[in-house]
């Protein structure tokens, strides 16, 4: 991997807070993503499972790390399988982890190959009476394809009817939410990274450039800097393609007096950042844009004041939605009847601005984290306010990714990237 390895120490520590909350008596499984296929001999780029990296720091395919805190055997109680490397891997592939290797990246000490899995597995099988699935339980997942994790699964429970099955998921949504200082230092590196992208781009634009062409730089950036590139597929959205809320064709030409939103970030380490900008093609927003713009503005500087310790999600966003509302009305998009004659469900102000304002960021872009819970320091939550408005060809969104602290406002991780209005002018007018 182009990345700087996280320390080991990291992983440690996660696997010991995930043990910590297992059942006595009760092992955890946990697998690598599959590489998936395109057609012919192609396939997609690798791309681990979150949770084996999070818990190992493995980043390799055809990876299982079993996690036993009970086991007799001492060296069974963290145990990695991993495929042999060898001569013809090395010369086709590159080398893959050795054991050597593959303890100094996780701190995991007993490493046995792929190919001793089930030899091993059915003996800790019949030492334990409960088994840990790893299950995708994210509020936006929507899964299709039978992945590896999901193979192994319907393996297990047919193989070992007899035992009690628990999942990993609950665990795992409380524990990967609250950050470690390691992981807050990728994703600041990952936030470092779009900065750099950012800045590019702020002297690249003018009327006439394509959506594509601004892709194409901040990837650029991005791989200079030992990024794999953006944590998720960007937006680049000139004119009207602004208000289709996840336009990604990123394939018009950039005109005159129109607005980019550009919703993009790097990852780094497999961490995500997530930030969104608009900016003026001509450089210069007209007096209409820099208005609403500021409006926005200030709604993400009020909601980021709301993210702290003890604040529950639900409530958070309907504060937002007040503020959204307020100022809807004094930009004139709303008035006072659209108001009182709103629907609670689905308020006056939601009719330019659709989505949610924050949510978790970490290793995934969306990340894991129990929304019914009160938020609590050192979680990572975006804040991203938009305004949507067809009739007058333009859509902004602002957005920047922020810790919260255990006391006062959250810290902004995106805090060096120009967000104001005057600020983007001067820079693009250099």
């Amino acid at each position: 991997m182009r990345y700087t390895p996280i320390d080991s120490s990291l992983f440690k520590e996660n696997r010991k807070n995930f043990m910590a909350q297992m059942r006595p008596k009760s092992l955890a499984v946990f697998n690598s993503n599959d590489v998936y296929p395109i057609g012919a001999d192609s396939t997609i780029p690798f791309q681990q499972d979150r949770n084996i990296y999070y818990l190992s720091g493995v980043d390799q395919e055809e990876s299982i790390l079993v996690l036993f805190p009970d086991a007799p055997k001492e060296k069974h109680r963290e145990i990695l399988f991993l495929t042999e490397t060898n001569e013809h891997i090395a010369v086709w592939e590159g080398e893959k982890l050795t054991k050597e290797k593959a303890y100094e990246t996780s701190g995991v000490k007993t490493v046995y190959w792929l190919k001793d899995f089930q030899k091993v597995f059915q003996e800790l099988m019949s030492q334990s009476e409960t088994v840990y699935i790893n299950t995708n339980e994210h509020y936006r997942a929507n899964i299709e394809t039978e992945t590896r994790e999901a193979r192994f699964n319907k393996w297990l429970k047919e193989t070992y009817p007899a035992h009690s099955v628990e999942k990993s998921n609950p665990i795992l949504q409380r524990l990967r939410s609250v950050k470690h200082p390691l992981e807050l230092e990728a994703m600041q590196e990952a936030c470092n990274i779009t900065k750099k992208g950012f800045k590019r781009i702020l002297n690249f634009v003018k009327p006439g450039v394509w959506e594509y062409e601004i892709e194409a730089e901040f990837m650029h950036e991005f791989l200079r800097n030992r990024s794999r590139g953006f944590a998720y597929t960007p937006i680049v959205a000139s004119g009207q393609n602004a208000n289709v809320l996840h336009y990604i064709e990123n394939k018009d030409q950039c005109k005159k007096d129109e607005l980019i939103l550009l919703d993009v970030g790097a990852e780094y380490a497999n961490y995500a950042s997530d930030m969104s900008r608009t900016i003026p093609v001509s450089g210069r927003f007209t007096k209409r844009q820099k208005e609403v713009y500021n409006k926005i503005n200030q709604i993400k500087k009020e909601a980021s004041k709301l993210l702290v310790p003890g604040t529950m999600w639900e409530e958070y966003h309907k504060e937002v939605g007040k503020m959204a509302t307020a100022a809807f009305l004094e930009l004139g998009v709303l008035d006072k009847a659209d108001v009182q004659s709103e629907d609670p469900d689905w308020p006056a102000y939601k009719k330019y601005f659709m989505h949610g304002t924050s949510h978790n960021i970490g290793l995934d872009t969306h990340d894991y984290g129990l929304l019914y819970e009160p938020m609590k320091a050192n979680q990572v939550y975006t804040v991203e306010p938009g305004i949507y408005l067809p009739d007058e060809g333009f859509g902004i969104r602002l957005e920047d990714d922020l810790v919260i602290q255990e006391k006062g406002e959250p810290f902004n991780l995106m805090r060096d990237i120009p967000i104001e209005a005057d600020e983007i002018e001067d820079l693009m007018n250099q």
